[in-house]
This record gives structure tokens, C-alpha cells and sequence, in this order.
């Protein structure tokens, strides 16, 4: 049912309104329109006249038909709620009729008359609600899936984030240090600059005054030439010989140039060699636990007891406090030297690259492990096998690797006394291993500390 407003052919209308009425009036004559239709016909005859018997109209505002404006909104919201339904409920697209019914055979909706077709005559089929419930129960597993799935997901995303805050955080720390490096390197090249020009300049002052002095001699003799003219005369008629000598110039006035100059930039070189250390191998923070620190320049690390902020990235230890060299080996020979210090506890050597990085770990020559430890203050032990008995406690412990012949040897650094031997074929890429274990109650709080390398330069010359 559609309320139309009843106007004459060719009078203006409100094309929303002339169908249905937003706001329906009456008139004395009992004629109900569209208020917006009504006035726009008055507006355009400039009488107010009723469009359908032309009686006159007696009131300016005619009041609301609210019979039909009741009719209009029942109509307007049966419709609405109508057209929701359409739009939600599926229709079969050949009929046109509801989908009831699930066909158990084809695994497809259908409506009553799909079912009486002859393509689903005699499949079975049930109520397309049943259908749907027991499909959400077979989804159920999957969605789970896709629900961990996406859980995981989230969680590397978020691990993702803060990997990547990791990242600009260390390059920004490294760049302080490489910046704070060259400080040193420009200061001290600065510095030497000053000192060899101050020597300069002093070498110049030096024989300055010398060849002053010098001049002054000479213009005193110069000023008693006239003098020593008539006694020279004199001494030509004697045996006296020292009228022969010349004056000479002073030995060594000049610059000693060569001196300044000479391997000029090998000796300043040599001279840097007192402040620059060289270390056999560094530590990687990346693959240190969490609550390990390590110094600025990678040679020392400690058990602080409290996890820094870090991504648990693949090469971290975890739950293990411990941690690799930065640089794997695959062939040759290497030595680094570890001071323990009066440690009660640590673990140093060497491991595989494939080790379980995620969690206990336990030490075996069978697990990729080739380690000495300590515990208790004097419990020694190598790969937690054999019990080892040391005659004195090592302040440094020297790691010695010979990749091709297959040891791993640990020595007292003080007199280089034996301690353990591992013999192994190795299969893969070994690491430096290094743990100062935990503080065992404050008590071991020290260090472990790669010793620098002493650095010398020998010379030789070609023959």
C-alpha cells in the first residue's frame, strides 16, 4: 500500500513527498497532502485553493492528519524491517525462495522447490540450520588454529617492534663509541702534532741564539778589523802563522730536518702502539642472556642480576647465563686469554654453532661442549665429566684451538701449566664460549675479562 498526495497533473511536487507522506495536513474539505507538496502549489498559483475541489482554504497552516501520519509511519517501518530481512535471509537464486534446506549429498543450500528437483530428488537433506551448526563445529578446530596462528603472529610482530627498537638503540650506541675512538685517535695525533712543532720550534730557537751569539763575535771582530790590519802588517815580518785561519761557521747550527722528519708518520704509528690493545677474540652481545653486561669494548662482562631490556632474538641464551665469542672458526689455530679472577664460579671454552640456545643446557663433548668450570670456589671440572685437581687456583685461564688437529687445551696463564686436553673431531663452525655464572649471593659479582694482546713492531731491514 502507497499514500500518494493527490495533485493535479503538472503542479509542482516534492519528488521525495509525492509518494509517500512525511508530513500529511488536512483541509476544511477533509483533502489530505504532503505539507511540503502543498505549499509548494500555493506558492505557485498565489491562491491558497484545496488541489483536488478548489474550495478555499481558510487556515495558512493547516493542522496534521494524524489518521494517515500513524498509517504512513506503520507502512514506512513495516517496509524498512522488511527489506532488512530480505537483505540478511539468502534466497535461492532460481526461485527466489528462502534456502531451508541443506543437501547432506551436494553440501549446498536449497529451497522447497530445489528439493523437488531432479537433481536433488532423492538426496538426503536437513534443516539448513542443523547444517550450519554442525559446520561451525567442524570449523571450530580450524578456527582455534587460525586463532593460535594469529596469536603467534601478533607476538613475533611484537617481538618483531622491539627487535627493531634493539637495533637503532645499538646503532646508536656503537656510533657514540666509534665517535669516542677516533676522539682519542685525533686527540693523540693532535697532541703529537703539537709536541713535534713545540720541538721544532725549540731546535729553531736554540740555534737562533747560537748563530746570534755568533754574529756578535764576528761583528766585534769586524770592528777591531783596522786595528788587527797594522798588527798583521807587523806580524808579517815575524814566524807567526795564525793570520792564515779563516773564521768558520759553528758545527751543527742548522735544523736537524732528518730529525723532524724522517719515518715521520712509522714513528708516530710506533708511538700509538701504547694506546691501542688488540684482542684475540670479542664477545657478541647479541647472543648474551639478558642479564649479562658487557663493556664498551666487548672484552668484559658481568652478572648483574637484573634482565636489561633485549629481544629474545634466536642466537640469545635463555634461561642460560652465558654467551659466544662474536666470530666463529672453521680451520686453524687460536689462543685468547680469560681472567677469572677470584671467581667462584665461571665456565669457559669452546662450543659448537648448533648447540640449543633455548634452553639447560649440559655439558658433554657429545652435546658440542668442550669447557672447563668452576663452582664452590674450588670444584674444577671439564665438560661436567672429569674432576679436575689443580695445584694452584689460575688467575687466568688461556684457551688454546687447533681446529685441524681436533684439541682444545686449557692453561694456568701464570706459568702455562696444563690443565685439560679435549681431543675431538670437529664437523662445524666452534665459537668461544664464556659464562660468569650467576652472583651466588653477591659473592661473585667479578668479571670475566678477555686479556688484550701485547702489540710490538719489529723491523728489518732488506739485504
Amino acid at each position: 500500500m502507497e499514500a500518494k498526495a493527490l495533485i493535479p497533473e503538472g503542479d509542482l511536487c516534492c519528488s521525495v513527498c509525492c509518494n509517500i507522506f512525511k508530513e500529511p495536513v488536512v483541509l476544511k474539505c477533509s483533502h489530505s497532502f504532503c505539507r511540503v507538496c502543498l505549499q509548494q502549489v500555493w506558492e505557485k498559483k498565489s491562491s491558497r485553493v484545496c488541489p483536488m475541489c478548489r474550495r478555499k482554504a481558510s487556515m495558512k497552516d493547516p493542522p496534521l492528519n494524524l489518521a494517515l501520519k500513524n498509517i504512513v509511519e506503520s507502512y514506512l517501518k513495516q517496509k524498512t524491517e522488511r527489506e532488512t530481512t530480505d537483505k540478511t535471509e539468502a534466497r535461492c537464486i532460481l526461485h527466489g525462495e528462502k534456502l531451508v534446506l541443506f543437501c547432506e549429498h551436494d553440501k549446498e543450500p536449497l529451497c522447497f522447490i530445489c528439493q523437488t528437483s531432479r537433481k536433488h530428488r532423492n538426496h538426503p537433506v536437513c534443516p539448513v540450520e542443523e547444517a550450519t551448526l554442525e559446520l561451525k563445529e567442524e570449523l571450530k578446530p580450524a578456527l582455534n588454529l587460525v586463532k593460535e596462528k594469529l596469536k603467534k603472529l601478533t607476538e613475533v610482530e611484537q617481538e618483531c617492534k622491539k627487535t627493531a627498537e634493539h637495533i637503532r638503540s645499538q646503532a646508536q650506541h656503537t656510533e657514540r663509541q666509534i665517535e669516542m675512538e677516533f676522539e682519542k685517535l685525533h686527540q693523540f695525533l693532535h697532541e703529537e702534532e703539537e709536541a713535534r712543532l713545540a720541538a721544532l720550534k725549540e731546535e729553531e730557537e736554540q740555534n737562533s741564539w747560537i748563530m746570534e751569539e755568533k754574529l756578535k763575535h764576528i761583528s766585534g771582530d769586524i770592528s777591531t778589523l783596522t786595528d788587527k790590519i797594522t798588527a798583521l802588517e807587523t806580524a808579517m815580518e815575524t814566524e807567526d802563522t795564525s793570520f792564515l785561519k779563516d773564521p768558520e761557521l759553528l758545527s751543527g747550527a742548522l735544523i736537524d730536518v732528518a730529525k723532524h722528519l724522517g719515518n715521520l708518520t712509522f714513528r708516530v704509528w710506533e708511538k700509538m702502539l701504547g694506546m691501542v690493545q688488540y684482542t684475540a677474540v670479542m664477545m657478541d652481545p647479541n647472543t648474551a642472556h639478558a642479564t649479562l653486561s658487557l663493556s664498551d669494548d666487548l672484552t668484559t662482562v658481568r652478572h648483574t642480576g637484573t634482565a636489561q631490556n633485549c629481544p629474545d632474538n634466536p642466537e640469545r641464551f635463555n634461561p642460560s647465563v652465558c654467551m659466544l665469542g662474536s666470530e666463529g672458526f672453521t680451520s686453524g689455530k687460536l689462543s685468547w686469554e680469560v681472567k677469572v679472577g677470584n671467581k667462584r664460579e665461571w665456565d669457559v671454552g669452546v662450543v659448537k654453532e648448533s648447540i640449543n640456545r633455548k634452553g639447560e643446557l649440559t655439558y658433554s663433548p657429545e652435546d658440542g661442549f668442550w669447557v672447563i668450570a668452576l663452582r664452590n670456589g674450588d670444584e674444577y671440572s671439564a665438560a661436567g665429566v672429569d674432576d679436575l685437581t689443580l695445584v694452584r687456583k689460575p688467575q687466568s685461564i688461556r684457551v688454546q684451538l687447533d681446529y685441524n688437529r681436533g684439541e682444545v687445551a686449557f692453561f694456568n696463564s701464570s706459568d702455562m701449566s696444563l690443565i685439560y686436553t679435549f681431543k675431538h673431531t670437529f664437523t662445524e663452525r666452534v665459537f668461544p664460549f664464556f659464562s660468569p655464572c650467576s652472583r651466588d649471593g653477591g659473592r661473585n659479582d667479578e668479571p670475566l675479562k678477555i686479556c688484550p694482546v701485547k702489540v710490538s713492531v719489529t723491523v728489518t731491514s732488506s739485504q
